[in-house]
């Protein structure tokens, strides 16, 4: 049987993002591509009141419900990530480090593995700041969205774009809850003893390039590479980032055997 490869998208995305590199994969792998909360078609629970608090581990929880029906009891898998499914990611390994055969992740926004002090993380908390400020989704989605690519980018795109992004920030407005909400630190990923590949744009904001170099020093296992583009490199550059993970994942497949 071919191993599993899970793979686990960013906000404002869905598992179609990861098309080109399950098409690549396909040939050597059972590829799990999954639509996290709120996003593609795994709906948000209709059902939380005010005092709801998002949690990864209601995000993992979905996942693993979702992957179930693909693998064989306790069967073990690889497991990719970008951005906030990065994140995820990083739950996910910590919760069940013995079935993760790998890990790969592309600037996971796990802004809480710093210090609050930390510039980068920092520099984040006044992002959610402002978008949290904002009464109008679009507003909001024009934050999110200029901060992640370059200013300008959520008015450039078409009204029907800016119409479906905006109709996903109040998950999005979830999604840094659940991340800033997060008790895991650096020290915590000790225990990730798997084969690792940290991943970051060299064009990304400073503050995801610095997480991704303290999360590389962190893994007791990891390679850390820099690519081509920016935080949306998986999807702006798959070019150049689907060869690097489908390299990195033979290589921790001989390891495996």
């Amino acid at each position: 049987m071919k191993p599993a490869v899970v793979l686990l998208h960013s906000s404002m995305s869905s598992k179609a993002q990861w098309g080109e590199l399950v098409s690549q994969l396909s040939d050597a792998y059972r590829c799990i591509a999954v639509d996290l909360l709120g996003y593609g078609s795994a709906p948000f629970p209709a059902d939380v009141g005010p005092e709801y608090r998002h949690t990864l581990a209601h995000e993992i929880d979905a996942v693993n419900a979702a992957i179930a029906a693909h693998l064989e009891p306790g069967e073990a898998f690889h497991l990719i990530g970008h951005s906030y499914g990065g994140a995820s990611a990083l739950h996910m390994a910590r919760r069940m480090p013995e079935r993760v055969l790998s890990l790969t992740v592309f600037e996971p926004v796990a802004f809480h593995l710093l210090p609050g002090q930390h510039p980068a993380r920092a520099e984040i908390v006044a992002v959610v700041e402002r978008i949290t400020a904002c009464d109008c989704a679009q507003d909001a989605t024009r934050i999110f969205i200029d901060y992640w690519n370059r200013a300008g980018s959520f008015d450039a795109a078409p009204a029907a774009a800016q119409e479906k992004m905006s109709g996903m920030i109040a998950k999005v407005k979830r999604d840094f809850e659940a991340l800033l909400g997060e008790p895991a630190t650096l020290d915590d990923l000790a225990m990730l003893t798997m084969p690792a590949l940290v991943m970051s744009g060299l064009s990304s904001p400073a503050s995801t390039r610095l997480l991704a170099e303290q999360l590389a020093q962190a893994l007791p296992n990891a390679i850390a590479l820099q690519t081509r583009g920016g935080h949306m490199g998986p999807i702006t550059h798959p070019t150049v980032v689907n060869p690097a993970i489908i390299s990195f994942l033979s290589d921790a497949e001989i390891t495996a055997g």
